[in-house]
């Protein structure tokens, strides 16, 4: 026999020990070591039986034939990522580039999350501050006045190239492309600006370690870390990595930047990346988990689309009966080309026999033509490709319908996909506001007030007083409407009934402030009335009461739509 059962008097449930006959051999002579070889292989019996499944999760078993060879290495968020980040951002670029998918998704993502441009609305805390409604009022509209004055300028950018919405734009849709992106607040004094601070946008593969050292616990990537983990600086390439057309030696080269000011606290350098994962110091391209299914899909349409444009060509083939022909002639060594007329005069060597349009043989004697169809447009193409879609789409945060911009089912289902879509759209605004406008507004009004341009008593002595006046709402363009008579009717009735207010329905309905709309209705209504025209509401309810009710009585309902 080659084998002997060793019971070892473990439990039924484990299985025994094979003891081969090498195990025996050495057994034989050398004992000891015989007996750490069997203690060593009941040892792995054990922990193969029993580690991966001591719990009731097949998903952690490493003895199922589904999960056995599934054994992720469990690492921590930076070492699971910074690694890779350089070869992850080159790739989001790429597709974004040259697939239509992958350049689809961030267009949808930038154009709903910022369009334009978030708007700033000031919402400072009158109560807390003792102001009445009109002294807020006032402040916050002065203060919205000096900020456009500086955000509509292209002076706010360190570049002269774009002003504060187009930055947002940018450093959103880098973002998401690269996975992170930092902004830095220097001061400079420039003719025709009197606010000093400036942005700069800093792309992702300039933050790296100097001299591409190895990360630390206190230095990753090119951030540098407290003990706590927080930020308290950054190294910045003074040239881009990347940079092959204007190479020079300030791409050896690295600046430091401190997170936040010694004296006064204040920030430095905006680290902007939505973080997935606690203990995660740099951001993961948007495209990275679908980069390798966006790939290959990219691969099988251009595979699919060549086949198509082959098919639509008139491809034949000769097929020659034998070497003598069939009338048995000799055949001469290959068919004669006949092309297109423009080429009946050029020598045989410089013709144009590749595979196009309007090509034609000449046959020898014993020469016929078999046609080839290579079966395309494939019927599957479609179907196969939108299931795909669905899966990124789903991987996104972005419907297919959305995703696809190709709405062909009911309202309902439309409407459902929008909302679906305006869920992630809105998390991602909020979040746009809050790590990016919102700490750009503060620095800039922190300059305002210091600079004696705006009036706010206790600023820089009380946090709470500072907290009060730095409250501020981002607004960005809306969701729109599919039925605008429906959308309308039911902001109407959210409105009556108490559950949202006129400015709300306003900034959800295209952005703008209900109070500014009001002090302007009044204007026009003013101005109306001077020169003797009916107002909007009046000429309405008059062309309605005319073309429905000919004894000139409106009921309720007319007058509830004409209003």
């Amino acid at each position: 026999m080659s084998e002997v059962t060793v019971t070892n008097n473990l439990p039924a449930a484990v299985p025994q020990v094979i003891q081969t006959k090498l195990d025996r051999a050495i057994s034989r002579f050398f004992p000891a070591w015989g007996l750490e070889r069997m203690r060593n292989r009941t040892t792995m019996l054990l922990t193969n039986q029993f580690y991966g499944s001591m719990g009731a999760y097949d998903g952690a078993s490493v003895t199922r034939r589904e999960t056995n060879s599934w054994i992720p290495f469990a690492s921590d968020a930076d070492t699971a990522s910074v690694l890779d980040l350089p070869a992850l951002r080159a790739r989001s670029r790429d597709a974004n580039r040259n697939q239509p998918i992958a350049g689809g998704a961030l267009a949808t993502v930038g154009t709903n999350v910022v369009g334009p441009g978030l708007s700033l609305h000031c919402q400072i805390d009158a109560d807390f501050l003792g102001l009445g409604d009109d002294a807020a009022d006032a402040w916050q509209i002065d203060t919205e006045r000096k900020f456009a004055l500086w955000a509509e300028s292209q002076e706010c950018d360190v570049t002269r190239t774009q002003n504060f919405f187009g930055l947002q734009a940018l450093a959103f849709n880098s973002c998401l492309e690269n996975g992170d992106v930092f902004t830095l607040m220097p001061r400079m004094k420039r003719p025709g600006s009197p606010f000093m601070l400036k942005l700069q946008l800093i792309e992702a593969d300039r933050i790296s370690n100097p001299n591409f050292g190895l990360n630390t616990t206190t230095r990753m990537a090119g951030v540098e870390r407290d003990e706590a983990g927080a930020p308290i600086g950054y190294w910045i390439q003074k040239q881009h990595p990347g940079a092959a057309i204007t190479m020079n030696w300030n791409m050896f080269s690295w600046d430091y930047y401190a997170a936040f000011g010694a004296k006064t606290g204040q920030r430095n350098v905006i680290h902007l990346y939505d973080k997935a994962r606690i203990g995660q110091t740099r951001g993961i391209p948007y495209l990275a988990p679908i980069l390798e299914p966006l790939k290959m899909l990219g691969r099988y349409t251009q595979a699919e689309l060549m086949a198509a444009v082959v098919s639509g060509m008139f491809s034949v083939f000769v097929k020659t009966a034998g070497a003598q022909g069939l009338a048995g002639l000799p055949t001469a060594p290959g068919a004669n080309p006949v092309v297109t007329l423009g080429q009946q005069n050029v020598p045989d060597q410089q013709k144009d026999l590749t595979l196009g349009n309007g090509l034609v043989l000449e046959l020898n004697p014993g020469e016929s033509i078999e046609t080839a169809n290579p079966g395309r447009p494939n019927t599957a193409f479609d179907g196969f490709v939108q299931s795909i879609v669905r899966q990124i789409g789903m991987r996104l945060e972005i419907p297919y319908e959305v995703l696809v911009k190709h709405y062909e089912s009911s309202y309902s289902a439309a409407r459902a996909a929008m909302l679906d879509a305006w869920k992630f759209f809105n998390k991602k605004r909020q979040w746009l506001a809050d790590s990016f406008c919102q700490l750009v507004y503060e620095a800039w009004l922190d300059e305002a007030i210091a600079a004696g341009f705006i009036e706010a008593p206790g600023y820089f002595s009380d946090p709470f007083v500072q907290k009060a006046y730095r409250g501020a709402l981002w607004i960005g363009p809306p969701k729109g409407q599919i039925d605008e008579l429906k959308e309308v009717n039911a902001a109407e009735k959210r409105n009556a009934l108490g559950y949202t207010t006129a400015e709300e329905e306003t900034m959800a309905f295209n952005g703008s402030s209900w109070a500014m709309k009001q002090r302007r209705r009044i204007k026009e209504r003013q101005m109306r009335e001077e020169a003797g025209l009916p107002t909007p509401g009046a000429a309405a309810r008059e062309m309605l009461v005319d073309q429905t009710a000919p004894d000139n009585k409106k009921t309720e309902q007319q007058e509830v739509e004409a209003a």
